[in-house]
């Protein structure tokens, strides 16, 4: 058996499990298997590493990484590819043998499919909510589209250019028209949670991606979608991302 996974925290809220068993079905791979692996950290690594690569079941030959291991994993892989590199954030990782792990990124991909086709002159200012791998993802596909992206945190990060939430005005959101927020607040189960932001700053010419899946509308997508805002949440995106992922672990070495 081939043996494929999802590797978080907390993973009751993803669906990731779910594609892939519907993409097994759909292809008639039966050779497959798709398992969520919940870590409560990453310390004992190599020896979990190394149980599911010698597992009685048959080797485990892929790995999608979410939240929070996009970049604290980056310590225990040997190899990135350019993707991963430039992106400095992975959610993609395949074994390489002797106990050396290789990671790669199809976040980039996957976010780049979903909204091209929405995008439009009026989206040439972006703003990301939060800076973590998925927000690092993110910021490269669309700096690489030349838009230009300021990040909103909880603290200035003199590594990219930021504004804290707490200096967002409504002025500054009219200046920026797509809008992504790229952290895991709303998600299932936490869905009555939402990040501060100047609602009233929205208007019909913004575009406001969340990139979480479930629920199917967050709350600030409901917020954003009132104010007269184009919504999309993250559905593609991970869809994109996880066909990206399947190739790239069953491409020639």
């Amino acid at each position: 058996m081939r043996r494929y996974g999802l590797l978080g925290k907390s993973l009751q809220h993803s669906h990731s499990q779910a594609l892939f068993a519907q993409k097994f079905a759909q292809e008639q791979i039966q050779d497959a298997s798709y398992s969520l692996f919940e870590l409560s950290d990453l310390a004992n690594w190599s020896a979990w590493s190394e149980a599911q690569i010698g597992h009685p079941e048959g080797a485990l030959l892929g790995l999608n990484v979410t939240v929070p291991y996009k970049q604290s994993i980056l310590a225990h892989l040997d190899i990135l590819t350019p993707e991963a590199q430039a992106i400095g954030a992975v959610n993609a990782m395949r074994p390489m043998g002797a106990g050396k792990w290789m990671g790669h990124n199809t976040d980039g991909i996957g976010f780049a499919k979903s909204i091209r086709p929405f995008l439009t002159s009026k989206h040439d200012r972006a703003l990301i909510l939060g800076n973590g791998g998925a927000a690092a993802a993110i910021r490269f596909v669309l700096e690489s589209l030349g838009i230009e992206v300021v990040h909103v945190t909880r603290n200035h990060d003199d590594s990219v250019r930021t504004i804290r939430f707490d200096e967002l005005t409504p002025e500054a959101v009219r200046f920026f028209g797509l809008i992504v927020q790229a952290t895991p607040v709303g998600t299932v189960p936490n869905v009555s949670d939402v990040l501060p932001f100047p609602w009233s700053g929205l208007n019909d010419e913004h575009l406001v991606i969340d990139l979480i899946y479930n629920p199917t509308e967050t709350l600030f997508l409901h917020r954003a979608k009132s104010q007269g805002a184009t919504v999309l949440n993250g559905k593609d995106m991970l869809f994109n991302q996880a066909q990206a992922a399947w190739e790239w672990w069953n491409q020639s070495k």
